[in-house]
């Protein structure tokens, strides 16, 4: 693998902002968009409007997008009132997937019902491969009847296909409300990133010796993020530089739209938790929202610098 796809979508409260766009890089650390930084694809169903991406290679070389179903430039002002707890109860019952075999021809979108009546919104997928199990775990956050739809915790769903999924399950809920894991291995040991709504208002790491709990938080972590105001960051997505460092990315949201984008932090291992904002070290072409980054090859890369699709073309 030689360089780096990033699927994400736009802050901007208008339809083709919540879309599907790439940035791709050849070394991590500096970023161009696609397709002229167009959207690649575009949601025609459920809100017709995407956010929140997770994509994987599967163990046949295939890829698998899979994202919120939801569109504040559309919904937020008409079916949800302007209240995110409308959306929390009553919006996003389905997750959005495409598939594809060369990242340029995509599949018509599918919606992906995983959740019942007991579940309000299904929020922020993300997917990680079970060598032991060899199936996918498919999680994201959700309110509950649980508890009345109040703090959202984190649910999973197995798949060997993406075609079919099995019965929903509580993976973690902790002390307060938490939304947008992240699942990474290392060394056989599972470390998930996740948004806490308080306790503190902050991204926190927790690790467990196997994928589906019982997880810890890693101290040294809380400590690597108490320079970062609460309340302003989510969306964690984290990957291996070709030097062998982690990279963190953080979503900051907490201030106008033109200032909104992905924060990065580089450590020398999830395990020591010990994670050092690198600004400096990157850049982008715009403020990526919400995404997830894939190690590609060379010959990928070479494909989606060269892909130019219309707004039209479906």
């Amino acid at each position: 693998m030689g360089a780096y796809l990033f699927v994400h979508f736009r802050e901007k409260r208008t339809p083709d902002g919540e879309q599907v766009y790439f940035g791709i890089s050849r070394d991590g650390f500096h970023w161009e968009s696609v397709n002229e930084g167009q959207p690649v694809l575009w949601s025609y169903f459920g809100d017709k409007g995407v956010r929140d991406f997770t994509i994987t290679r599967t163990g046949e070389g295939n890829f698998v997008i899979l994202a919120t179903d939801l569109s504040l430039a559309y919904g937020m002002p008409g079916q949800y009132n302007n209240k995110w707890e409308n959306i929390a109860r009553y919006g996003s019952k389905y997750l959005v997937m495409w598939k594809s075999e060369d990242l340029v021809h995509w599949t018509e979108q599918q919606m992906v019902k995983l959740g019942d009546e007991d579940f309000g919104c299904l929020w922020a997928p993300d997917i990680l491969y079970d060598r032991q199990e060899q199936d996918y775990i498919v999680h994201w956050s959700s309110s509950h009847r649980r508890n009345g739809f109040g703090d959202k915790g984190i649910f999973y769903s197995r798949t060997r296909d993406f075609a079919e999924f099995g019965r929903p399950g509580l993976l973690y809920a902790g002390e307060a409300g938490v939304i947008d894991s992240a699942i990474y291995e290392e060394d056989g040991a599972y470390y998930m990133f996740l948004k806490s709504e308080k306790n503190p208002a902050r991204i926190v790491l927790l690790k467990s010796d196997s994928p589906l709990g019982k997880y810890e938080r890693i101290e040294e972590f809380d400590r690597s993020m108490e320079c970062l105001e609460e309340g302003k960051y989510e969306a964690p997505t984290a990957f291996r530089t070709a030097g062998g460092k982690w990279c963190l990315m953080l979503d900051y949201y907490g201030c106008g739209e033109e200032g909104q984008g992905y924060v990065p932090f580089l450590a020398d291992s999830l395990e020591s938790g010990k994670f050092v904002r690198a600004d400096g070290d990157f850049s982008f072409p715009y403020g990526f929202k919400h995404g997830t980054v894939l190690q590609i090859t060379e010959d990928e890369y070479a494909r989606l610098k060269a892909f130019r699709k219309l707004p039209s073309q479906r």
